[in-house]
């Protein structure tokens, strides 16, 4: 049975700013609970390999499903030895999903060999999948025809509005939506922020924040299942 493979960050500092950041949890495990649950295996590659740092601000324990997680050892043993690029075949995969956080602005941005795993996986008839600031690891995709990935996709992803209401703007090394803009073919968001809002164009799902995650996790089993068919 083909895999999911999970795109993590190893960057663990909101830029300037001194302050601690990495993955936000509920976006990898609200994710990973709910492919768990049809039978989907998943593995988790990062830059550097080695150790995912979590940002504590989204350390949630009264979360039920982020308490499970941080209390299984299996679950824990892969935040601390995920994978480097290098050890990762894409054939083994059926979808790739890169979870958010403010570390994926720094390291996931232009991380060339991520990108040519997502597009391996891409072209090999699998599913791309992100949320919120994760969705920053989709910019450097190119296909074999060397078009962006992105370019005459609908997407979104965590918007300038947003950004300004949790005070990272002036943090962040550039504004994911205008980035988005500017490479994507549409992004779209929701009227309000902080709402769930998830975009599938295709075999590219996009969510554009923490409350995006369940959305984004079920269209992409949809998706694989239409696939599979």
């Amino acid at each position: 049975m083909k895999k999911v493979l999970i795109v993590l960050t190893n960057h663990g500092v909101l830029g300037a700013s001194g302050k601690r950041t990495g993955c936000y949890l509920s976006e990898l495990t609200h994710f990973y609970s709910t492919l768990k649950k049809v039978g989907f295996a998943m593995d988790f590659v990062s830059p550097k390999g080695g150790e995912v740092p979590i940002d504590p601000r989204s350390m949630d324990m009264n979360d039920e499903i982020n308490k499970a997680f941080m209390e299984d050892s299996e679950f824990l043993s892969k935040l601390r030895n995920s994978r480097t690029p290098d050890q990762v075949r894409s054939a083994e995969y059926i979808a790739v999903y890169y979870p958010g956080g403010h570390g994926p602005m720094w390291d996931l941005a232009d991380n060339a060999a991520l990108a040519v795993l997502t597009r391996e996986i891409y072209e090999n008839n699998g599913v791309v999948s992100a949320v919120c600031h994760g969705v920053v690891g989709l910019l450097p995709v190119m296909l074999s025809n060397k078009k962006p990935l992105l370019e005459e996709k609908r997407v979104t992803g965590f918007s300038n509005m947003e950004e300004k209401l949790v005070r990272k703007d002036k943090w962040v090394p550039f504004l994911l939506e205008t980035a988005l803009r500017k490479k994507a073919g549409k992004y779209v968001k929701h009227l309000l922020p902080g709402f769930s809002h998830v975009v599938a164009d295709g075999r590219v799902v996009t969510g554009q924040n923490p409350n995006s995650t369940k959305k984004v996790a079920l269209e992409t089993v949809r998706i694989l299942q239409d696939v599979a068919r």
